[in-house]
């Protein structure tokens, strides 16, 4: 890493996780409250990215001049419904009925910002879940809480351990951040010297 210090504006242990298995030297800023609200008449396949960026300008005062700033935003498309994350217990629930024996679409915005540059972009992957039991929904959501999650499911938990059929795109980008395209977009930052 090189003259710019990279800030992650996220509280997703998921995220922090994945950017330092790809090597990024990052510092964690939150910015508390952000409105996740988005326009009903925006194209589904828009929304991720928006909220992304919409996530960076609640940082933009206090950003300096040597920082570059990543956030991002997963949702879960089926049928052309946006499922973001679950209210609680019944609504996880209902929304892994949705998806069991079905194909839906992941779809991680990114936005990378500076003082004076900014980029963004959507990344997708697909997932086909199994047909799952009441009970293994069930047992998944009580075990898990997936309160915090698109979808109301973690790949990388039990879940997608029993329940994923077939990946299709960015494993990790299901998880919450595609790490290779953000890493070739660093790159284009001048982060790295790779």
């Amino acid at each position: 890493m090189q003259g710019l210090r990279v800030l992650l504006g996220s509280n997703s242990p998921r995220r922090r996780e994945l950017l330092a298995a790809a090597g990024v030297d990052f510092e964690v800023r939150v910015v508390p409250d952000v409105d996740e609200s988005y326009p009903e008449w925006m194209p589904v396949r828009e929304v991720a990215e928006y909220l992304a960026c919409k996530k960076a300008e609640a940082y933009m005062q206090d950003l300096g001049d040597d920082e570059l700033l990543i956030t991002a935003d997963t949702v879960v498309l089926l049928d052309g419904k946006v499922l973001g994350k679950p209210e609680g217990y019944e609504e996880a629930v209902q929304m892994l009925k949705e998806l069991s024996g079905k194909t839906h679409e992941v779809l991680t915005g990114v936005c990378m910002t500076m003082k004076e540059k900014r980029m963004s972009f959507t990344e997708v992957s697909s997932v086909r879940f199994s047909q799952l039991s009441d009970r293994e929904i069930e047992f998944y959501v009580e075990r898990y809480r997936p309160y915090d999650k698109a979808g109301a499911y973690g790949i990388q938990e039990w879940i997608g351990y029993i329940g994923a059929e077939c990946v299709s795109g960015s494993f990790y980008n299901i998880m919450g951040l595609p790490t290779q395209r953000v890493y070739q977009e660093l790159k284009r930052f001048g982060c790295f010297r790779v």
